[in-house]
């Protein structure tokens, strides 16, 4: 076991790396920026204003978004594989990503039941955050309903399964109905984005992320007393219902705003929590949420720094480069180590 000044070193390596991967990110690009250029800008003094422009409307909040992005899923990942017991669990397990989903499609491809003038007024940037938002919160309140009246904490799991279905099924329909212009609008956001936030933006959908960065700290001690069961968890005094359902919240909070403003990223919800416990190798949550947070930001800008094509005018999706980034790493360390933490 690892002690406590083996983990302070991994960690301050954790943190330089971001730092690292942070500026690369920015430097990143169709244009190629120096980064003695980037530093004179974030202190005010640059001599490009193509560059300043470039760097502080763009490049900056689209680096914050991959942190945001890749941290919260790794750590909705985490809370929901912890909570279930179940290594293939990951943030978007109770159906939350596809309620964000359903209430896209419901807009943009429900949109041409309405005109074409009215249709091209709901089909904004505002009213699709909207729209996934309110489809989030939805799915949210049913699967809190739900787990208020069911005592088996498998069961919740099966329910949120069923209710990705559910909508699953609605979205098959309004495709089905749908323009070749509408479904290519719907695809598109399907692919995840991380570079269409402002900083208006971005501070709402940072607020959102603290709160649910709150609650899951607070809900590390009842992490830690479920991974010995439900049973002798409450042989302990805990709570099951209540710290469930702060784990429930947490999750959603994070998964939801993060689909609702980038849209649905795979993988690093999934991935994040094996990777960090295969390197870490420890199940102490007080450990490995923080470890979560920084793996999940680095994992996201280097895939996005990648999808960049660096002096190319072309971005690939970010959802294709964080799986196939992602996939065989996991892959990799599952081999070297011949088992799994859990």
């Amino acid at each position: 076991m690892p002690n406590s000044k083996t983990y302070k070193i991994s960690f301050l390596v954790l943190i330089l790396i971001l730092i690292i991967c942070f500026f690369v990110n920015i430097s990143l690009g169709s244009v190629s920026i120096p980064l003695k250029s980037i530093f004179n800008s974030l202190l005010g003094s640059a001599n490009n204003e193509s560059w300043q422009y470039i760097i502080q409307d763009y490049r900056l909040p689209k680096a914050f978004t991959a942190i945001l992005v890749g941290s919260g899923l790794g750590i909705s990942g985490l809370l929901m594989q912890t909570l279930f017991r179940n290594p293939l669990a990951g943030p978007f397990v109770l159906g939350i990503s596809s309620g964000a989903s359903l209430g896209v499609a419901l807009v943009i491809l429900g949109s041409g039941f309405f005109g074409s003038a009215f249709a091209a007024l709901l089909i904004s940037k505002c009213s699709v955050v909207i729209a996934a938002s309110l489809g989030s919160f939805l799915v949210l309140l049913a699967v809190l309903i739900v787990s208020s009246k069911v005592r088996d904490t498998m069961a919740i799991l099966i329910i949120g399964l069923m209710f990705g279905s559910i909508t699953a099924a609605v979205v098959s329909v309004l495709s089905y109905f749908s323009s070749a212009e509408q479904l290519q609008q719907y695809i598109f956001w399907g692919f995840g984005s991380l570079g269409n936030l402002s900083w208006n933006e971005l501070f709402i959908f940072f607020v959102i992320y603290c709160f649910g960065i709150i609650l899951s700290i607070a809900s590390i001690k009842g992490l830690n007393t479920l991974l010995l069961g439900e049973n002798y968890a409450k042989s302990l005094g805990l709570n099951i219902k209540q710290s469930r359902l702060i784990i429930i919240i947490a999750t959603s909070l994070l998964a939801g705003t993060i689909t609702a403003f980038a849209g649905p990223i795979a993988f690093i919800g999934l991935a994040i929590p094996h990777m960090t416990r295969q390197i870490f190798n420890t199940s102490n949550h007080k450990i490995l949420l923080p470890a979560v947070f920084l793996f999940g930001a680095i994992i996201m800008l280097i895939c996005d720094s990648i999808a960049q094509l660096p002096t190319s005018d072309y971005t690939l999706p970010i959802n294709a480069i964080t799986s196939l980034i992602g996939a065989p790493v996991v892959v990799w360390l599952l081999v070297r180590k011949r088992k799994m933490m859990f």
